[in-house]
């Protein structure tokens, strides 16, 4: 994706000049076929008066011209849906069909969509070994468009030639193209993950002082780990990507600083549903798992799956199929993480719930405890908002003392006392507010005031 994202509007866009340059070089490959005149086109036109995100994602990636008419022959249906129709018909001695240049139709847009056959046809005419070479070599699994999964080649029905697939580009390349933004994925029962962010810093929130020291263990994978992989080839020796494990109680800060990383790092954060994950159709999870991972891939983001020894616990002795299925979703897991080269996090109340096999595979694990009193009165005073404090008389030191609460816990008691004084019209929170919010929380949980 590109690295200097620009907000919506400051980009400048020449689709006149792009859809021009491709309709010349459509009218003048159709126009050969019906002449003797064999240097009607002998070299593509180039696009280098091109701008906007497409030009600049084909600048910083190095992509050739003839990558660079790939990415347009496969954008112009999302942005002009009859254009190939109009430049094929308009460039025909009369109206008819076409063979020549491939094509289908979709099942609801009746439009010309591009396949393989009609990128080889303009790219390189009627040239055999070129076309070869061409649909080899942007079409196998070594280019770049297949890597970061920019732009694919739909399988084709059996018995018919791979190139007559439509070309697929990625719906995050048409957003990016076309607006500038990065596209995110909707939660779908197939895509199973919500993007993750928060408003806060890491001056908002308290965390023990050694979870803190061990966070930094991220930092140093994310800021050093291409130099390391790549440039001192550890990349050769050990797995990709870095596997994180967040244990401790509900509540004490696991959510929040994953998605507090994500926006230090500049990387979207996609927290897993794992109740939406897992399917009682066998397969179904391993597929709603590929999805998620194929995804985040190539788009850089960071996985959160919270709660996760929910999926990632230990495997069941097998007593009949379902815990034998389960075992096996649990080792494919196991061996996507371990292929998967960005970052992964995952989420516990309890070290001891997760797999033994698996806990090996992390390189971080970091516990995050209860606040110790100390911590528990700074989180109180971060809590509160100035204009409705605690009343003067209010000692947090033996608040703190007395109450074992985590940060989500005094966020929640503040948020009932905020909201009981306002009610009442009161301007400040009273001791006795106070300890009906702590009781009201700790019963929640079952736990005795």
């Amino acid at each position: 994706m590109h690295q200097q994202q620009q907000q919506k509007g400051t980009y400048s866009y020449n689709w006149d000049y792009y859809f021009h340059t491709l309709a010349s070089l459509i009218t003048r490959r159709i126009q050969a076929c019906f002449s003797d005149d064999s240097r009607m086109i002998a070299l593509l036109p180039p696009l280098d008066r091109g701008s906007g995100p497409m030009a600049d994602f084909v600048a910083e990636n190095k992509l050739t011209l003839q990558d660079h008419y790939m990415l347009l022959i496969a954008l112009a249906p999302h942005l002009r849906p009859g254009f190939f129709d109009e430049v094929i018909q308009a460039a025909l001695p009369q109206p008819g069909d076409f063979p020549q240049i491939g094509g289908v139709r979709g099942r609801q847009f009746r439009g010309f969509l591009p396949t393989a056959e009609t990128a080889l046809f303009l790219l390189a005419g009627d040239n055999w070994k070129e076309r070869h070479e061409l649909f080899q070599d942007t079409f196998g699994p070594d280019h770049f468009f297949s890597q970061k999964n920019i732009l694919q080649l739909e399988t084709p029905p059996d018995g018919e030639p791979l190139i007559s697939g439509k070309l697929l580009l990625s719906q995050s390349m048409v957003t990016w193209f076309t607006t500038g933004r990065e596209y995110l994925p909707m939660y779908t029962s197939q895509f199973p993950a919500r993007e993750l962010k928060t408003a806060l810093t890491w001056k908002d929130v308290i965390l023990n002082p050694q979870t803190l020291h061990q966070l930094q263990d991220l930092r140093a994978w994310h800021h050093h780990s291409k130099k390391l992989f790549e440039d001192m080839g550890l990349g050769k020796k050990v797995g990709p990507g870095y596997r994180a494990l967040f244990y401790g109680p509900p509540g004490t800060g696991k959510t929040i600083s994953t998605a507090i990383l994500g926006k230090e790092f500049g990387k979207t954060v996609f927290r897993i549903d794992l109740s939406s994950l897992v399917s009682k159709y066998i397969g179904e999870t391993e597929k709603n798992l590929a999805r998620v991972f194929e995804e985040a891939g190539y788009r850089n983001w960071i996985l959160f799956f919270d709660e996760a020894d929910a999926l990632f616990g230990k495997r069941t002795q097998v007593k009949d199929a379902h815990d034998r299925y389960a075992n096996q979703e649990v080792s494919y897991l196991m061996q996507r993480i371990e292929t998967f080269d960005g970052m992964v996090i995952l989420a516990s109340n309890l070290k001891g719930n997760m797999d033994d096999a698996f806990v090996r595979r992390f390189q971080s694990i970091i516990y995050f405890p209860y606040p110790t009193p100390d911590e528990q009165v700074q989180i109180w005073r971060k809590a509160f908002p100035a204009r409705l404090q605690p009343a003067p008389d209010i000692d947090l030191q033996q608040i703190a003392q007395r109450h074992k609460l985590s940060g989500a816990n005094i966020m929640n008691i503040v948020q009932y006392c905020c909201l009981a004084a306002m009610a009442a019209k009161e301007k400040k929170i009273s001791g006795e507010l106070l300890l009906q919010g702590i009781q009201r929380e700790l019963s929640k949980e079952g736990k005795t005031f």
